[in-house]
């Protein structure tokens, strides 16, 4: 299939998981992971409609960015693991930051002088070396993030945990979600769902879906 086929696919089931949950396509945002393929990939998605990519590397998502940097439009959403000292650079370039899950991280990524939206990122396992905040943790770092300067709360993140049913993890996020919208009202997005579960994650409220390989095809081999 070529990209545009993989793109078109993804979106058609998207609209039917989405019709099927009573809710429409114009309420999601289909975000394709590009990491490890090149900026002309971008380029391409690009031509195709697409404003909205992510990527989960500082160092390769800085490079495309500065390579594409005439797509004036286009939207940057950083999805990986961020490290703190590394926070401002994503910050330069990034739109949107998805796995914010510290307090220290709303610190670095604070600004005076403009706005950066981000998602907190909650950690569904019960290890706390994966990424995210731990569910209890959540209310209090929503109250840090409204109190931040220059941080605008968009709502949760979560990946699925492997070997656990996603729909039972997406609708612990949805649950998630609504509390912490007891204390943001605005923070009503909720970015779940990748190439093997985001009808799952449709069903339970997803409003941004973070798609890779569905979409851009096997990563190069070099990746």
């Amino acid at each position: 299939m070529t990209l545009e086929e993989r793109l078109s696919e993804v979106t058609a089931r998207a609209a039917t998981a989405a019709a099927r949950a009573g809710r429409s396509i114009d309420e999601l945002t289909i975000i394709p992971v590009t990491k490890f393929h090149p900026a002309s990939l971008v380029r391409e998605l690009y031509a195709l409609g697409v404003r909205d990519v992510a990527e989960n590397r500082h160092q390769e998502a800085r490079e495309k960015a500065v390579e594409l940097a005439d797509l004036t439009d286009l939207r940057w959403n950083f999805v990986g693991q961020l490290q703190g000292k590394k926070a401002r650079q994503v910050r330069s370039y990034a739109h949107i930051i998805h796995s914010v899950d510290r307090a220290s991280l709303i610190d670095s990524l604070s600004s005076e002088d403009d706005d950066t939206s981000i998602f907190l990122q909650v950690n569904l396992t019960d290890d706390p070396g994966r990424g995210g905040a731990a569910a209890e943790q959540l209310e209090e770092l929503t109250e840090y993030a409204l109190r931040a300067p220059g941080i605008r709360l968009e709502g949760l993140m979560a990946v699925a945990p492997l070997g656990v049913e996603p729909q039972a993890a997406f609708a612990r996020v949805r649950e998630l979600s609504e509390r912490i919208r007891l204390i943001a009202p605005m923070a009503s997005s909720i970015s779940t769902g990748m190439s093997a579960d985001f009808e799952f994650a449709i069903a339970e409220g997803a409003t941004h879906l973070r798609i890779g390989t569905a979409i851009t095809g096997n990563r190069p081999t070099d990746g």
